[in-house]
């Protein structure tokens, strides 16, 4: 058996959302004979998956024979290409639900105190850094709604931001973001499309060098999933915590944010392979008017990646201290 379809094989019987460094680890250590070393199983793994953009002849016979697309000339699909967002980073602190202008000082300041410490290679604003309260759909009040106060509260942070943290810093949009879309698209259908009017370039021109993830994507750190926590539709399902409704609704390691609270949930299956959820804490104001009496509690993490292993740092904020 060649290696192309020996790999064809593993991938086959192990799935697409399986990383591929992982598998060929796996396919190595079945079969160290046929390959050379783990990054040769790797490299077959990614020829065959087309991600390989080597013209090397010595290469080409691992890429599968070239298929027509459409063989029975279907209708023409919008179908839309949804993949994960891989964070190629070793420690990457998590802020979410920050809601600015409804931001916390004092819990901010606590996580940048904290987060200096750590030295993180990269940043994930994990959804709600902009509450975008002058375009919802909400009843509210005439003297608050300031979108252009927003925009610049936030090119205000991130240069803070910036100042404070040497390192990549990724912008991934909840569902407070989501609200400018509705706006334009329900108020100024006709802008939409144009390239100037996109709430990632418009996040870009106040925040140079930011990566936008926008589209309910999964990011991926390491096998860890991470969400803002309305991908799954509606809130979470929040049986005991967040994190157990997390669980039930994500079925693998996953992290996220959105109900503003801090905690994990473990369950190990009949193979004693561990599953573990996490939600974290938010960065705003405890006790907005429209709900004072609520769970929420300050809070953010940090996430150590190592190939596909990683560890969860979740951190409590309590009178400014990190807990």
């Amino acid at each position: 058996m060649s290696k192309s379809a020996l790999a064809r094989q593993y991938r086959d019987k192990h799935g697409m959302e399986m990383p591929t460094r992982k598998l060929a680890r796996i396919m190595y250590s079945e079969n160290s004979l046929m390959f050379k070393d783990e990054e040769d199983a790797r490299w077959v793994l990614r020829a065959i998956e087309g991600k390989v953009k080597s013209t090397s002849t010595k290469r080409t016979h691992f890429m599968a024979e070239s298929r027509p697309l459409n063989p029975y000339s279907l209708p023409k699909s919008d179908e839309a290409k949804w993949e994960s967002f891989v964070l190629n980073h070793k420690r990457v602190l998590v802020l979410s639900d920050i809601h600015i202008p409804y931001h916390s000082i004092e819990a901010l300041t606590a996580a940048f105190d904290y987060g200096k410490k750590m030295k993180p290679d990269a940043m994930l604003l994990n959804g709600d850094t902009i509450d975008f309260f002058g375009l919802s759909r909400y009843c509210k009040e005439p003297n608050k709604r300031d979108f252009a106060g927003e925009l610049e509260a936030f090119r205000e942070f991130f240069i803070i931001l910036q100042k404070t943290f040497n390192c990549k810093i990724y912008f991934k949009t909840g569902n407070h973001e989501e609200r400018y879309n509705h706006f334009l698209w329900m108020k100024a259908g006709e802008l939409s499309g144009v390239n100037e009017f996109k709430l990632d370039e418009i996040i870009k021109a106040r925040a140079e060098g930011i990566e936008v993830i926008g589209d309910k994507r999964i990011i991926k750190a390491g096998d860890l999933n991470i969400v803002h926590g309305h991908e799954f539709g509606g809130s979470i399902f929040s049986p005991v915590n967040v994190a157990r409704g997390l669980f039930l609704r994500a079925k693998t390691s996953a992290l996220q944010g959105h109900n503003h609270q801090t905690s994990e949930h473990t369950e190990s299956n009949m193979n004693g392979k561990i599953t573990t959820t996490w939600s974290t804490g938010c960065m705003c104001e405890l006790h907005p008017a429209y709900l004072p009496i609520n769970k929420w509690n300050h809070g953010f993490c940090i996430v150590d990646i190592d190939g596909d292993d990683f560890q969860v740092h979740n951190k409590r904020i309590s009178k400014g201290i990190v807990l």
